[in-house]
């Protein structure tokens, strides 16, 4: 839960920390974040320095990755230990299915119109252990923590959902579904893509088995880093990829030829090859550095007193938000009329105002730090031209 206002200082308007125009009012984060200035010029920088290789060294390839391991960790108050480097979420699923195992007519519990790399990994992950796919729908005012509840039972083998869900802005209480998995035996993996950095998160609160996050998006870091944390019971297990970095004994250069079979400590093993990555990786740390700084509790009741108002002034234009009570404090979906939703996207594009298109009568509404209160009114002005 997030904490009330009253004990937590708000953060005052951000913008100039990003590269946004003045007349540009930017509410889709939650597809792909903007540039925050300081990444910008890590990137240039870095840029920079790999023009000049001969004054990359050895142990350069090891450094910016660890501090990069250990930010990621203190954004989710976790060991850095069990935080892998990847490129994608896609990745760090595949390293999971390939760690679980699961007998015939086991079943993997997923919710209605999650991420596709989400349900492409665990179709494929059934059909190889003849498993099952169950889905999960809600019924009217039930709540998405309460429906995943319902189907998890003895018969799940893999619980895979997302802390916020990325078409609505739908929150599942992870705490209560990790507490639920361990009493029935499933392993529990979590996406935290559409909520890490703009809502704390605590490991050791919610126990999974393994969890996943796309850097680019509430994380306001590059394309092409992502993250995995990795429970220390699973630490032991098969990598993706045999690459040079990840085994043992891979800083000291001079000895690399002398192969060994045994690897890095922690979840390192799960790295990505080419995780240095010398341009993307102090990106990312300036990235996650600046989140650090404003305080993730501070940015989700600054963001949450944006999200409540624009749902305030949608229920008084008779639109339909996710409610407060259901969704994350950073985004949120409102539901459109069918006949009106085809143009409102040009509409609001025409206007520099930009949002999120899901479904057929759905605008997911996605502000950070850096919306103003002249971008929140000219969504409602924009939005109350295209509505009618």
């Amino acid at each position: 839960m997030i904490a009330s206002q009253s004990m937590i200082d708000q953060i005052d308007s951000q913008r100039h920390l990003f590269e946004i125009p003045g007349d540009v009012a930017y509410f889709n984060l939650a597809s792909l974040a903007p540039q925050l200035c300081s990444v910008h010029r890590a990137g240039a920088h870095a840029l920079q320095a790999r023009a000049t290789p001969w004054k990359i060294h050895a142990q350069d390839w090891f450094d910016d990755v660890e501090r990069l391991r250990d930010l990621f960790a203190r954004v989710i108050d976790a060991d850095a230990d069990g935080v892998a480097i990847i490129p994608a979420t896609s990745y760090g699923l595949a390293i999971a299915a390939k760690n679980i195992t699961a007998h015939s007519g086991d079943r993997i519990l997923l919710t209605a119109d999650d991420y596709p790399s989400t349900v492409y990994t665990w179709r494929a992950f059934a059909a190889q252990h003849d498993a099952e796919i169950t889905t999960v729908t809600r019924r009217a005012h039930e709540t998405w923590t309460d429906a995943v509840l319902d189907a998890l039972d003895e018969r799940v083998r893999v619980v895979s959902v997302p802390n916020v869900r990325w078409t609505d802005g739908g929150r599942i209480d992870l705490e209560r579904v990790g507490a639920r998995a361990r009493d029935v035996g499933a392993r529990l993996v979590v996406d935290l893509t559409q909520s890490v950095g703009a809502m704390p998160f605590d490991v050791s609160a919610v126990r999974p088995d393994f969890l996943v996050a796309a850097g680019y998006k509430w994380l306001l870091g590059p394309f092409s880093v992502a993250y995995l944390w990795v429970a220390p019971e699973h630490r032991c297990g098969a990598p993706l990829e045999h690459n040079w970095i990840n085994h043992a004994g891979a800083e000291n250069f001079a000895t690399l030829t002398d192969y060994r079979d045994d690897y890095q400590p922690g979840a390192r093993r799960f790295d990505v090859g080419q995780r240095t990555n010398f341009t993307l990786t102090p990106m990312a740390i300036a990235a996650l550095t600046q989140i650090l700084d404003w305080q993730i509790p501070r940015i989700a009741i600054t963001l949450q007193t944006t999200t409540d108002r624009i749902e305030d002034w949608a229920r008084q234009h008779d639109l339909q938000p996710v409610a407060r009570r259901d969704r994350g404090p950073h985004m949120l979906e409102i539901g459109i009329p069918e006949k009106a939703m085809p143009q409102i996207p040009q509409r609001l594009a025409e206007k520099n105002v930009f949002v999120g298109v899901r479904g057929a009568t759905g605008l997911r509404v996605s502000p950070h730090l850096y919306t103003s209160d002249d971008d929140i009114q000219r969504l409602f002005d924009a939005l109350s031209d295209a509505v009618g």
